[in-house]
């Protein structure tokens, strides 16, 4: 059976991982003193530069990616244009009708 400690050491694993970094002494000091301005541990600081720019690297190739995806689209549908719909149909014959006499 498990001790009460064994079951808190598995739950603490569970909900989070260690990150392990090497740094200098002039790195970790330029961290720790970016970290103090903020008002934060040097962990806390650490963790959300890193999200933000985690973040922001990802939307930017979220937004690449759908850029390509989106221009592939468009020029596909500019090269093999879809059938009209009998609606469009409707309206392009009113328009000529009302506008090409």
């Amino acid at each position: 059976m498990a001790t009460t400690a064994t079951k808190k050491a598995a739950t603490k694993k569970r909900k989070y991982s260690r990150i392990d970094l090497r740094v200098t002494p002039e790195q970790k000091d330029l961290l720790e003193q970016a970290a103090s301005l903020a008002g934060l541990s040097l962990s806390a600081y650490m963790l959300s530069q890193c999200l933000k720019v985690a973040r922001e690297n990802i939307e930017a190739h979220q937004r690449l990616v759908l850029s390509d995806r989106d221009r592939e689209l468009f020029l596909s549908l500019i090269e093999n244009p879809p059938e009209p719909c009998q609606a469009l149909k409707s309206a392009m014959s009113k328009f000529q009708d009302e506008y090409e006499k």
